[in-house]
């Protein structure tokens, strides 16, 4: 008998995610449940997957005190304790501490100072706590519309957190690095967003322009760093089901801008072999089985 496996996603998108539609079409005995659905009895799910919950970041602390119900009656992936460190961009931190590369961060909380370094050049300014581009701006040589967005930010309850633009991303794009149950499985390249015109065709994240990718020999080295890193990273990290390692590149090689571990699309319609593969990893893990990392095409 297959598993019973709910892949989560949230009632506010309009049409089914195509990942979604992706994978419950290779899993006999998913369903696609939205997270908000009270009807919803998570406990009969051999594993309850967190797939397309854009609108968290408006409900957090509701979303993860119904991560903790679900949790408490099945098997919740990926695990409960990364969800709480992984929605928080305060990680970042983290992994800078631990020897990662990341895009230089500054955290601005509400009543902090703001320093000045911080504004000036080209910038992103965006909330601690948000998905697709939501509440993030690209400021160029405008410290004062910068500090604008920060105090807007800061009046929504958000902390705010100040990065360089790193141009190269203009002409590269941004590499995303998909892994299922701790091995490498495709790879996908992103247009850069906040320099044209967002648009949101959802109303949950901005509309992103995504093609197949070859990971450089940089780029694999360091996702699969991080990947190996995770029991150590975060609480929990040793049971993570899926991981997306976001890249930019830079003169002195990739760093990291996201690491997605808690509801990342997985790009599965850029790997013709990738739906079957992750729905693989998936039934593997609610059927409570060993299983072998993937291997990746790419």
């Amino acid at each position: 008998m297959s598993p019973r496996i709910a892949l989560v996603t949230t009632r506010d998108l309009p049409t089914i995610d195509t990942d979604d539609a992706l994978l419950s079409a290779r899993l006999p005995g998913s369903e696609v449940v939205a997270w908000e659905d009270e009807t919803v009895a998570w406990g009969d799910f051999d594993a309850v997957i967190l797939r397309s919950t854009w609108n968290y970041t408006e409900r957090l602390e509701e979303f993860l005190a119904w991560a903790e119900r679900v949790d408490s009656v099945t098997r919740l992936f990926n695990p409960l304790s990364v969800v709480k460190w992984n929605t928080n961009k305060r990680y970042l931190a983290g992994l800078q501490q631990a020897g990662i590369p990341v895009v230089p961060t500054t955290y601005i909380a509400a009543g902090e100072e703001v320093p000045e370094q911080a504004l000036a050049g080209h910038i992103v300014v965006k909330p601690t706590v948000g998905a697709g581009s939501s509440g993030a701006a690209l400021i160029r040589d405008d410290a004062d519309s910068a500090l604008a967005h920060v105090l807007s930010l800061h009046a929504q309850g958000h902390v705010a957190m100040i990065q360089p633009y790193l141009s190269h991303v203009d002409t590269h794009g941004e590499t995303a690095l998909i892994y299922v149950a701790g091995g490498f499985s495709h790879a996908a390249r992103k247009a850069a967003i906040l320099s044209r015109n967002l648009e949101w065709s959802t109303g949950l994240y901005a509309d992103e322009k995504i093609v197949p990718a070859t990971a450089t020999a940089a780029e694999r080295e360091l996702g699969d760093r991080i990947v190996a890193m995770l029991p150590e990273l975060a609480p929990g990290g040793e049971d993570v089901a899926y991981a997306r390692v976001d890249l930019l590149p830079t003169d002195h090689g990739p760093v990291v801008l996201e690491l997605e571990l808690t509801e990342p699309s997985l790009f599965l319609g850029v790997d013709v072999d990738a739906p079957a593969r992750v729905a693989a990893a998936f039934a593997s893990l609610a059927g409570h089985e060993e299983h072998d990392a993937p291997t990746g095409g790419q």
